[in-house]
């Protein structure tokens, strides 16, 4: 997959609050407006931080429960390969597919860390997460359901495959979108169109706004200035 925007165009999507973008989003209707973005099971935990923006590289992992085997399970370093393979910046996403969903945590500081190395610049799961301090010192942004204690049994078991995360189903190099809003994909076909709808969005709502804030506002002029959609 090659990406189809240049760094400007990559920029001013990055740029863009979740809310803004969303709702540029709704004008091309490309999809049902209940679509589209990660639900409430999954949230930011470093809402501070800036949007996040990125193509998906794609887990699912299991390990709530030990091996039926005595030992471990293997670690697995192949999907490095995977995620180098996809264009950056990238956004690990990951589908815990276990039967207690977020017990342990595949993503902790070590990981993290590696992660940045391989130009993640941030993570998504209805997992769990740990080592949050390392994660927040990187300014690394993390979008979980969970936060655990340990990485009790966790391993990786699929790559490069269509998860599904709090409502969303993703694919592999899907462009993804996050702020302490939530996490929302962004269809490619359209992505390079966004950035001037929002400026056109945000400019109405600015004029809205200054008008509900002006000593010289009026229901009737409210009424007409939402009903008025060239502003």
């Amino acid at each position: 997959m090659n990406p189809i925007l240049n760094s400007e165009q990559f920029d001013q999507l990055r740029h863009l609050d979740a809310c803004t973008l969303a709702n540029a989003i709704e004008t091309f209707r490309e999809r049902l407006r209940n679509e589209g973005f990660v639900n409430n099971s999954v949230r930011a935990l470093f809402p501070q931080l800036p949007p996040m923006l990125g193509y998906a590289a794609t887990l699912k992992v299991r390990g709530s429960a030990p091996p039926m085997a005595d030992g471990r399970f293997a670690e697995r370093t192949d999907w490095w390969d995977y995620v180098l393979s996809l264009p950056a910046p990238r956004v690990l996403v990951v589908q815990d597919s276990a039967s207690h969903v977020g017990l342990g945590s595949l993503l902790g500081a070590v990981l993290v860390n590696i992660l940045r190395a391989l130009d993640c610049v941030g993570a998504v799961t209805n997992g769990s997460v740990r080592d949050l301090p390392a994660a927040e010192k990187l300014g690394f942004p993390l979008f979980a359901g969970n936060i655990s204690v340990s990485h009790a049994y966790v391993h990786v078991v699929e790559f490069g495959r269509p998860v599904e995360i709090g409502g969303l189903k993703i694919a592999s190099g899907d462009l993804l979108h996050g702020d302490l809003h939530g996490v929302q994909s962004i269809p490619l076909d359209i992505a390079t169109r966004i950035p001037g709808v929002a400026a056109g969005i945000y400019s109405r709502e600015k004029a809205l706004i200054e008008l509900c804030q002006s000593r010289d506002c009026s229901i009737e002029k409210l009424r007409a200035a939402v009903t008025d959609k060239t502003r």
